[in-house]
């Protein structure tokens, strides 16, 4: 079948068989040599699926080979097949043989192991399930798929199948390079390329993310304008501690709104690591737009290493939010129980936070948590990258390092183990969003 008879069947079916048939023409004008179909027939009615059956009929007439399961067909639908691949339950082989006219070669088999005849002008199809369903084999006390193993049918099955694997004289083995025809990075630019779109094509939660996160920052604009440079009086430092602890509290929103999204688009594509990837270039655009909002209006020290460590830790607190949020889709069976089972840590995460209660004053049995808990990490990077190495006096007699240092136990030399404990539960949440993704599966039946 030439492309352009192909381009006819696609406009005829098309026209008058729907869908399903269309999606079968289109196939053909790929012209391919084998054609794999399951149940082509399924919801349509005896006129349409005879049609359809009888395309097929005429595409295994130009050549191909036509695999295809087939439910409840008529008697002209069945006689159409040249093979048959007969399976019971257990997936155990019961006749794998050639058809023969009105099902001649089927028939024979059959009865030849003793079961009922056909009656005359009965279906082949329904009568072969009926005659080797399990009432007719506890019956006869027979096992259809040994009899099908102890049958010449059967060795001169395993006979073609030896002759078919044995390559001609003179042949050479199939080599392909490598496992896939593109290159590593060829897959990674699709991949990428496809889940962006996936984002792009759902402007309400990239827009709904964006919008929040410069509310929320305009916000913080109106509320502690100019509150970073205060640093006279221990009251001032706290209040500016107050709103960097507020301010990054405020980035959790980053956890539920990523959830709904990523719930379809993980499942559907089946692939972890193309989301935590996307994530990224998203999450900087975000991350540059409140820092740099925070920052400035805030009134903290405007110099490049102080604004770096600003920026850098809001961006990665917003991605392992984000992170987190994520697996806790791909941990639970929805988003709404990923929501409620997450926002369970969001409080206690609040209370090990370090500024509300200081890590000296937590008792011993629960400093653990403090180091355990993500936000104490970011507050600690935020507060001792800004005011860590300040010699300036306060109304106490000391000064703001050693204030930080001796009452939360912020020191401004930890900045290093601080960012590397911050990257490190970014990797961890998409590690464990990654894996989870491929083994839990809660798309049961």
């Amino acid at each position: 079948m030439t492309s352009a008879q192909c381009a006819c069947v696609v406009q005829c079916l098309e026209g008058s068989l729907g869908p399903v048939t269309l999606t079968i023409a289109v196939e053909l004008v790929a012209n391919p040599s084998i054609i794999f179909m399951d149940e082509p027939t399924s919801g349509l009615d005896a006129r349409a699926a005879a049609s359809v059956m009888r395309t097929v009929r005429n595409t295994v007439d130009t050549g191909r080979t036509v695999v295809c399961t087939i439910h409840q067909p008529s008697i002209d639908i069945f006689g159409g097949f040249n093979e048959l691949f007969l399976l019971k339950r257990g997936v155990q082989e019961i006749y794998v043989g050639p058809l023969g006219r009105r099902s001649c070669h089927l028939v024979k088999y059959f009865q030849g192991i003793g079961v009922r005849k056909i009656k005359p002008r009965y279906n082949p199809a329904a009568w072969m399930l009926d005659i080797t369903s399990p009432e007719p084999e506890v019956a006869l006390r027979i096992d259809f798929a040994d009899l099908y193993k102890k049958s010449d049918l059967y060795k001169r099955n395993k006979e073609l199948i030896k002759q078919l694997s044995t390559p001609a004289p003179g042949s050479k083995d199939l080599n392909f390079r490598t496992r896939y025809s593109k290159s590593f990075f060829s897959q990674l630019k699709v991949c990428l390329w496809k889940q962006h779109l996936s984002y792009w094509r759902n402007p309400k939660c990239i827009a709904v993310r964006f919008f929040v996160t410069i509310v929320i920052s305009l916000m913080f604009r109106t509320m502690f304008w100019d509150l970073g440079s205060k640093r006279a009086k221990q009251q001032d430092l706290l209040n500016s501690m107050g709103s960097m602890h507020s301010a990054v509290l405020f980035l959790i929103q980053n956890a539920s709104s990523v959830q709904p999204v990523v719930t379809i688009n993980s499942f559907l594509q089946g692939k972890g690591c193309w989301n935590v990837l996307i994530e990224i270039p998203y999450t900087f655009q975000q991350a540059l737009t409140y820092g740099v909002i925070i920052y400035t209006m805030m009134g903290f020290e405007l110099t490049f290493i102080k604004f770096f460590w600003c920026l850098f830790f809001i961006y990665f607190t917003l991605l392992y939010f984000t992170f987190y949020g994520m697996m806790a889709v791909a941990m639970t069976p929805n988003y709404h129980i990923a929501g409620i089972g997450s926002s369970a840590f969001y409080g206690v995460w609040n209370l090990f936070v370090g500024f509300v209660i200081p890590l000296k004053k937590i008792p011993s049995w629960w400093s653990w948590y403090y180091w355990a808990c993500p936000v104490s990490w970011t507050l600690y990077g935020m507060v001792a990258s800004q005011y860590g190495d300040v010699k300036d006096r306060l109304d106490i007699g000391i000064t703001v390092e050693e204030f930080l240092s001796e009452y939360f136990g912020f020191r401004h030399d930890f900045l290093g183990v601080v960012a590397c404990a911050v990257i490190g539960f970014t990797l961890l949440f998409a590690s464990v969003f990654a894996i989870s993704i491929k083994l839990f599966n809660f798309q049961w039946r």
